[in-house]
């Protein structure tokens, strides 16, 4: 087998009831169509998996991204020498993260501690107030709603009307986020005041066979991150993502005195220690005991 190959028999043992997010697909699609695509498997050495990693961070990829190339490469090669008892190269390439973690050409994702400044917040919201008088997608609803409720773009999408429970002030959030289990692992979230009148001031959507869209914010989550893209580069706002403004909604509940367990319940971060990596707090926005 060719890696191409290979990778492309790997992509088809994908399962329906577990399936792989966004970025891993998208990684294994440019490993496949990749420099090394053609080569026998069983050829690969270290030099080739050395060369191919400073070949992408020369394309512009990052250490991050040129490590997730590698994590995904042993997934293969261990899937394949489990499944098809192939032979596969897992300790040449062992050897050439080794040296590629050390020479710093590969490193892990960095957590990021972008804060939404207090001004940025005042012009992204007045521009997108302007854009939203042409636009279909209701940006400053939506941006406001992440920042109170800490949901990602395609997590405010997914939410549905039946979803709620007003008088527990609390949403379910159909298939959240988890390393393993992508479908069916329905969380319940605590919905904080504000965030109820942004809820109440969104219109019922009628599909074209006359049914009600159940969606509360029925829009593609892509088109909502391109929206607030445009926005930041239009203001010369340097460095903001969508992301970004769930890291700062789970800070302000910092700020405003909830404890750890209690922030879980707004963010549904899985684990405590995942859960304190967002949160930066300035030192002049801790309270006085």
């Amino acid at each position: 087998m060719t890696l191409g190959e290979l990778v492309g028999w790997y992509e088809g043992r994908e399962r329906p009831d577990q399936p792989w997010g966004r970025s891993k697909r998208a990684d294994l699609a440019r490993l496949k169509a990749g420099t090394l695509k053609n080569r026998k498997v069983e050829d690969l050495a270290r030099p080739d998996f050395i060369a191919y990693a400073e070949a992408r961070r020369a394309a512009g990829a990052g250490p991050a991204t040129a490590a997730n190339d590698i994590i995904w490469l042993r997934s293969v090669f261990k899937a394949a020498a489990a499944v098809l008892g192939t032979p596969v190269p897992t300790t040449s390439l062992d050897e050439a993260a080794e040296y590629l973690r050390s020479a710093r050409v590969v490193a892990k994702s960095r957590s990021r501690d972008r804060r939404l400044t207090a001004d940025e917040e005042n012009r992204v919201l007045e521009h997108l107030a302007k854009r939203d008088r042409r636009g279909e997608i209701p940006m400053v609803d939506v941006v406001q709603f992440a920042l109170l409720t800490c949901r990602r773009q395609e997590e405010i999408t997914r939410l549905q009307w039946s979803d709620l429970a007003r008088e527990k002030n609390t949403a379910l959030l159909r298939d959240a986020k988890h390393p393993r289990r992508k479908i069916g692992n329905h969380r319940t979230f605590r919905v904080p005041a504000g965030a109820w009148a942004i809820i109440d001031r969104q219109p019922k959507v009628t599909l074209e066979d006359g049914s009600e869209d159940p969606r509360i914010f029925p829009f593609n989550p892509k088109s909502i991150g391109a929206a607030l893209t445009r926005c930041v580069q239009f203001l010369g706002i340097d460095d903001l993502h969508f992301h970004d403004l769930r890291h700062e909604a789970t800070s302000r509940l910092f700020e405003g005195g909830y404890s750890i367990q209690e922030v879980a319940q707004f963010s549904l971060h899985e684990s405590w220690t995942t859960l304190k990596r967002y949160t930066h707090l300035r030192p002049e926005d801790v309270r006085e005991r």
